[in-house]
């Protein structure tokens, strides 16, 4: 079992601090998983920052369905 969490976030504030928040993000749902009963070593967080909207915004425009985690198992 592999799983991948991956956290965004939307477009505003700056490159550094949405990579850091997405990976916070993908990091406390791995905690989440992890005292729900999964293996911490199927699970992976990654953070994407705002490089993967779900939706196109201009810089700097709040979109709250870009703050976001996705969960992948394969």
């Amino acid at each position: 079992v592999s799983i991948r969490v991956t956290g965004h976030t939307d477009r505003v504030g700056s490159d550094t601090d949405n990579d850091r928040l997405s990976l916070q993000r993908a990091e406390a749902v791995r905690a989440m998983l992890i005292q729900r009963g999964i293996q911490a070593s199927f699970l992976r967080a990654v953070g994407r920052g705002e490089r993967e909207p779900l939706v196109s915004t201009a810089d700097e425009q709040p979109e709250p369905r870009n703050r976001r985690v996705e969960v992948i198992v394969r």
